[in-house]
């Protein structure tokens, strides 16, 4: 069919998309009906779409920009993609618009008997805190606490609230993310409830984790090293890191000097994980976002919309 075909011809097109689109018939029911092939409905459905007589759009449902997920989620093979429109720039905002989203996908996706784990993040904090409801699962802690002056909130009160929701069993333990020596950190994993605690994260099922880059300002670990230590981690190729796990630009998981002083979960248990779901906001995150992915790190993605372009158009 060509640029030239004539009214007839379009209003034959337009019947024939009326039917099979809005009324819902087959290309079979439309060719018996026509008394053509199936072969030809088949033709003019496409010519329709070529022409502009039919246009699908995918229609964003509130904030959730689904056109968005569904391309970040068959571009990258993910279990899960959940792209939010965030119009407001506030730091603040969009974690809480990304926790709410966060939150909404795992009562979703939670069955009873998972296991779920939670480091401590800004994000995971978010996402906890917008949890209403979940099915019965146990909640394992991954990574020791941080306290931050403008956070009133610890790694084992996002693990007890998350378990409260449940009814399920909490597994908790008391220490610092970061040691300011590998000795103390030792001390610190010879004590029986880390010992027990950190131990459970090879049970876990499904993760839910922040991203941190390798720059200041986005990462709470980069940010609480020395400048000597930050220069050699660079150096050695980290980019990024979750959960205090470092890893480079293909998404390997690193084990620098540092990480000795750093309680949290064996990057072995974490690549162990089925599904860990990141929760990340911002296109200065991209390039760490993509080494996760690219390393099998995570395999589901809770991310504003400017961080799902940047990573589109990589």
């Amino acid at each position: 069919m060509s640029d030239d075909d004539g009214p007839a011809e379009l209003v034959m097109l337009a019947a024939v998309a009326r039917r099979h689109y809005l009324q819902n018939q087959s290309k079979v029911e439309i060719a018996e009906e026509l008394g053509i092939s199936r072969f030809k409905v088949a033709r003019m459905l496409e010519s329709a779409r070529e022409r502009g007589l039919v246009r699908i759009e995918i229609v964003r449902q509130g904030s959730l920009d689904v056109d968005l997920s569904a391309r970040l989620h068959d571009r990258f093979g993910l279990a899960h993609a959940v792209v939010v429109d965030t119009a407001d720039a506030d730091p603040g905002a969009v974690r809480h618009q990304l926790g709410r989203a966060a939150a909404e996908l795992l009562s979703e996706i939670l069955v009873d008997g998972d296991v779920l784990g939670l480091p401590w993040s800004r994000n995971v904090h978010a996402v906890v805190g917008a949890l209403t409801s979940l099915p019965r699962v146990e909640v394992v802690q991954l990574t020791g606490a941080i306290a931050l002056p403008d956070f009133d909130s610890s790694a084992v009160d996002i693990v007890r609230r998350a378990a409260r929701l449940s009814g399920g069993k909490a597994h908790v333990f008391y220490a610092p993310f970061v040691l300011d020596s590998k000795s103390s950190a030792d001390a610190l994993r010879r004590q029986p409830a880390v010992v027990d605690g950190l131990a459970r994260a090879s049970a876990v099922t499904k993760a839910v984790v922040g991203i941190g880059a390798w720059q200041p300002g986005e990462s709470t670990i980069h940010d609480l090293l020395d400048e000597a230590e930050r220069r050699d981690l660079s150096h050695r190729g980290v980019i990024g890191e979750l959960a205090g796990i470092f890893f480079d630009a293909s998404g390997k998981p690193l084990r620098p000097k540092v990480a000795a002083r750093l309680i949290t979960m064996d990057p072995d248990n974490l690549t162990r994980v089925p599904e860990v779901i990141a929760v990340v906001s911002g296109a200065s995150k991209s390039t760490a976002v993509r080494a996760a992915l690219d390393g099998g790190l995570v395999q589901g993605l809770v991310v504003d919309s400017t961080l799902a372009e940047v990573l589109l158009a990589g």
